[in-house]
């Protein structure tokens, strides 16, 4: 006898204003509980000490993760001089102190170094994995890691303000894999004042920002299967960043059970770039089109049900 699943076929994307002291998977499992959910996840983890954004997916939503995860996000923080520490943030402890303190005019300039294409080295205290453990469960052992640096692309790094001679305030768009503490300690470096991040703040992430998002006491003030459901976005928008086809009503069965279609003719994306099918406005895969037909990689099938 099949054994019955757990939870309801719930789809779409629920956007979070994460509060500080709540950690990624806390949110995820007290957002899927809520909606009594089947399933869930999250597109890219903020630290427990952060807020902000967390864009928490259900069902089918979950299989498009990798895709919104790809895209740029944007954080708010506020970076203290004057002292690094073990976790390149203010929950680890001080490593090293400077009495050195950076003028607006020398912070301004040395932004330009950390624009454009650069290589990052990620904070100990990450979820790196060397050698398949993360990185903190390596540092919480007791030992010093070697990280190698990783390209990062940076669209935009500004500063905003300078509240006092101890604290700066900056706003950073960047891809996939940033650390904004590497930030905050690399600049700190280049500076000759050291430095660590002191809030962090995520604003946006892909096609998602906080004019979307509920806030915590929105999440678990509600009823258990209330209407928490109406606040989901699509699984459809999240995807809206992506070039999208459209399936020929009669290769619908076909797209269902994983075999190659033709699309409707149209401004064809470029060979082997990765976008979704859709039809009747529903999205039913992920993949990429070649020869002018489309190649599944995801099957989505969101129907009730499902």
């Amino acid at each position: 006898m099949a054994r019955r699943k757990r939870g309801r076929p719930v789809h779409g994307w629920l956007i979070l204003d994460k509060p500080a002291g709540v950690s990624s998977a806390a949110a995820v499992a007290k957002a899927k509980w809520m909606l009594d959910a089947r399933k869930a996840g999250h597109a890219g983890t903020l630290d427990p000490a952060a807020t902000g954004l967390l864009a928490i997916a259900f069902g089918e939503a979950t299989k498009t993760v990798a895709h919104v995860m790809d895209g740029e996000k944007t954080y708010r923080f506020v970076v203290r001089w004057g002292a690094s520490t073990s976790t390149d943030d203010a929950e680890g402890e001080v490593t090293a102190t400077s009495q050195a303190r950076p003028g607006e005019a020398a912070i301004r300039a040395a932004l330009n170094d950390f624009r454009g294409d650069i290589m990052q080295v990620p904070p100990q205290v990450s979820a790196v994995k060397i050698d398949g453990q993360r990185a903190y469960a390596r540092v919480r052992d007791g030992e010093t890691v070697v990280i190698e640096p990783r390209p990062l692309h940076v669209s935009r790094l500004e500063l905003v303000e300078c509240p006092d001679a101890d604290t700066a305030v900056f706003e950073m768009t960047c891809g996939k894999g940033g650390y904004v503490r590497s930030i905050a300690r690399d600049l700190g470096e280049t500076l000759g004042c050291l430095g660590h991040v002191l809030s962090l703040r995520r604003l946006r992430s892909g096609r998602f920002s906080l004019d979307q998002a509920i806030d915590w006491e929105r999440l678990t003030g509600a009823e258990r299967g209330s209407d928490l459901e109406r606040n989901l976005v699509s699984v459809e928008d999240g995807l809206a960043d992506l070039p999208v086809v459209d399936c020929l009503p009669g290769e619908i069965e076909r797209l269902r059970n994983g075999n190659p279609v033709m699309v409707l003719p149209g401004a064809e994306p470029a060979e082997d770039e990765p976008v979704w099918i859709r039809h009747a406005g529903r999205a039913m895969g992920l993949g990429r089109v070649s020869g002018g037909r489309f190649h599944p990689e995801r099957i989505l099938v969101s129907e009730p049900g499902a």
